[in-house]
């Protein structure tokens, strides 16, 4: 994923996305790519010069980002067309992968409850409904369900329908949420009563997705965006008061710099989060005075990053402040200035803390050490410590919903490459953990039969890169499996190893799937993230490169039968890799790729743009100009063979505008000097997720999945 702007709240946000966007790919007996045959769509030229640094540089297909000529989206239309035009004959095979992967979900499912005062929230989905439908039961599980929220029912009548935020009234009496129908993450604010099941009139549309309550059960606060989808605004609603009368509490007004809005776990506080790349700011409000202002709890300091947390008395502070994978601080409450906060958990080199939780008599330090996730419980009756226990050398976990802060459970999800979805409740007291739902993957699904392993190949300057990897136990290892290889490698954000039963289909058929953990990401701590952004952003790609060839020497694969990955960010990666090592892989599949790099950076109007300048860099500056344009996808397409490629594009994304794998595709086909077949998919009604509905979701994957076969010539 490109061009996506996190705070730590959204990380399981941005992890679902990432696993949404990771598909894998291809066949035991599989044979080379075969040629393509039908003629695609030609975009006309039209020669538009851009003169940045004395540097003349002409743009062919920049009539293409004019989305209201309608001489584009005819464009856009035939391109989808093309697409189904080539895969055509396997109509019939997609219907039978998209059968084959149905056949492991159980389509009529409901998650674990979790309890929050009187109440046991949870979500459940019914076969044939694209979306999750939210309920609630009072004071027992085995209580009467009363439906708070049914997704399908609000998706009626839109092809795209996407919840953000679901926000229970501190009296359970309401609820908030907002939704998106367009895929452009820009969101309605709906209120519901609960006790009526009547909508209020309390409509507030063109906002952000994040909404949070104040304890008086009547305001609501909410962010707006400016005309480059940055959240700048934050207001202050009371229920029943026209829109008009909304206060505006704060205006961030520097272009580098987001707003975020949410509350501590204790529910004592509103946290006003201001954050760029690199630095941030929080301001604080009493939950139980909505009226009051919001008042300093730091000032920004270029470069230093904090957060914060409630616990009784006291506020919790992670900041990188001479700690470049982060400390842990407190002081109190009566007097938080940052004379006051004293250390209590030290900076650690080869350890990144990640997140903090508190409870009433627990704090739990979520951690990365070695390039996995770890789980630090510290009882703050007596500071002892000890670390939760994982079973497999390589896994992944997020916090599930924790609403309760009198409690000695923490709650939280485990999976690994071939361990589904496990939510577990921890006692920390006595470590003992209970299992209370293993998600089951229908048909017979035995773990015991794949193996998952980690092993790191040797970047070009010696820096050790980790590689994860999942096959069918028994494969032979004689190079010539095929392999899927998946990368992303930006913002710090990680590519933690998840479970997939889409995967299996694969896996059964002697695929392996590996993700490459390369810089410019967060698993080895903060250190791997800036090795490879800015002016060190080429080691993602070679890391990559790298990986691919390491994968190859030891006989896991060969490069016919390679196919590589990546989305939005990772799309600029493929892209990159794909000018620098044409011949790397038989296969190329590209996401909402960021590839168009130099000429979005050079625009201050397109979304993110100028806060992505801590990452990327600011081209109005030469040195970065130079750098960035001697790696943009776009900019560095060659006369060359490249391999087969599948690329997908959303109409309404805010973050890679459709033009750009639009752009990239034409100029490759324009270029080129094979008859290799290049297929886009634009969705003409959703964004950067694609579809938002789950069928839908599993049929572009089974486009996908039979595009693949197809090319390696493998039938049904």
């Amino acid at each position: 994923m490109n061009r996506i702007l996190i705070a730590p709240q959204d990380m399981f946000f941005f992890v679902m996305l990432s696993i949404i966007l990771s598909i894998a790919l291809t066949d035991v007996n599989a044979t080379p790519p075969h040629k393509g045959d039908l003629t695609p769509p030609v975009a006309g030229v039209e020669e538009i010069a851009d003169t940045t640094h004395g540097d003349i540089r002409i743009d062919p297909y920049a009539w293409l980002r004019d989305r209201t000529n309608p001489n584009v989206i005819d464009y856009l239309n035939a391109e989808n067309n093309y697409a189904d035009a080539v895969m055509s004959h396997t109509t019939g095979f997609q219907e039978s992968l998209y059968a084959e992967m149905i056949s492991r979900i159980k389509e009529t499912d409901l998650s674990v409850p979790y309890r929050l005062d009187d109440y046991y929230y949870y979500s459940r989905t019914e076969q044939g409904q694209q979306y999750r439908i939210y309920c609630r039961k009072h004071k027992s599980q085995e209580a009467e369900e009363e439906i708070i929220l049914d997704h399908n029912e609000l998706a009626e009548g839109h092809p795209y329908c996407s919840i953000n935020t679901l926000r229970v009234s501190p009296d359970h009496s309401l609820l908030a949420y907002t939704v998106d129908f367009e895929g452009g993450e820009v969101y309605t604010i709906f209120v519901k009563d609960l006790t009526s099941g009547e909508h209020l009139t309390d409509t507030l549309e063109k906002v952000d997705g994040p909404i949070v309550w104040a304890n008086d059960n009547k305001t609501i606060f909410y962010s707006t965006q400016d005309e480059t989808k940055r959240p700048d605004k934050l207001y202050r609603h009371r229920l029943g008061t026209p829109r008009s009368e909304d206060e505006l509490i704060y205006h961030e007004t520097d272009p580098m710099f987001f707003l975020y809005v949410t509350k501590t776990r204790s529910k004592q506080f509103v946290l006003l989060i201001l954050g760029s790349k690199t630095t941030s700011e929080i301001h604080v409000l009493n939950a139980d005075s909505p009226n009051e202002e919001f008042l300093l709890f730091h000032p920004r300091q270029h470069e230093i990053e904090y957060y914060i947390d409630h616990h009784k008395d006291s506020f919790y502070i992670m900041t990188n402040e001479d700690a470049k994978n982060f400390k842990l601080m407190k002081t109190g409450i009566a007097d938080p200035r940052k004379d006051n906060w004293v250390e209590i958990l030290p900076h650690r080199p080869d350890v990144k803390i990640e997140g903090i939780d508190l409870f009433s008599n627990h704090l739990v330090v979520h951690e990365r050490a070695r390039g996995l996730e770890q789980i630090r419980i510290t009882d703050l009756s007596n500071n002892e410590t000890h670390y939760v226990e994982f079973p497999e050398p390589v896994y992944t976990f997020w916090f599930a919903r924790n609403p309760e802060f009198e409690t000695k459970l923490v709650r939280f999800t485990y999976m690994s490459l071939v361990t589904p979805r496990s939510v577990y409740d921890y006692n920390m007291d006595t470590k003992e953990r209970e299992l209370l739902k293993e998600y089951e993957v229908l048909g017979g699904y035995d773990k015991s039969a794949y193996q998952s392993e980690r092993i790191f190949a040797t970047a070009d300057d010696g820096t050790e890169i980790p590689i994860s990897l999942v096959f069918k136990k028994g494969l032979n290892m004689d190079g010539t499996n095929p392999l899927y290889l998946s990368g992303y490698g930006a913002y710090g954000s990680s590519s933690d190893p998840y479970f997939s039963s889409h995967r299996i289909s694969l896996l059964n058929r002697g695929f392996i799937y590996a993700i490459a953990h390369i810089r410019g990401g967060g698993e080895m701590g903060r250190q791997w993230y800036d090795d490879g952004k800015l002016l060190n952003k080429k080691n993602t790609f070679t890391d990559f490169i790298a990986c691919a060839e390491h994968l190859i020497t030891n006989g896991y694969t060969d490069h016919d039968h390679l196919i590589i990955e990546g989305g939005s960010a990772g799309g600029l990666l493929i892209g990159a890799v794909l000018n620098m090592r044409p011949d790397l892989a038989g296969i190329a599949l590209a996401y909402v790729p960021f590839v168009d790099v130099l000429n979005t950076m050079l625009d201050p109007s397109i979304p993110l743009t100028v806060l992505e300048y801590e990452e990327w860099g600011n081209p109005n500056e030469k040195e970065y100009y130079d750098y960035i344009k001697s790696y943009s996808p776009y900019d560095n397409i060659r006369e060359v063979e490249y391999p087969i490629m599948l690329v997908r594009a959303g109409l309404n994304d805010p973050r890679v505008a459709y033009w750009e794998p639009a752009k990239w595709v034409s100029r490759i086909r324009a270029t080129k000097t094979d008859n290799n077949v290049i297929v886009m998919k634009t969705d003409m009604g959703a964004g950067h997720g694609g579809a938002s509905g789950r069928y839908d979701y599993i049929r572009d994957l089974a486009f996908d999945y039979a595009f693949i076969f197809d090319a390696f010539g493998i039938k049904e």
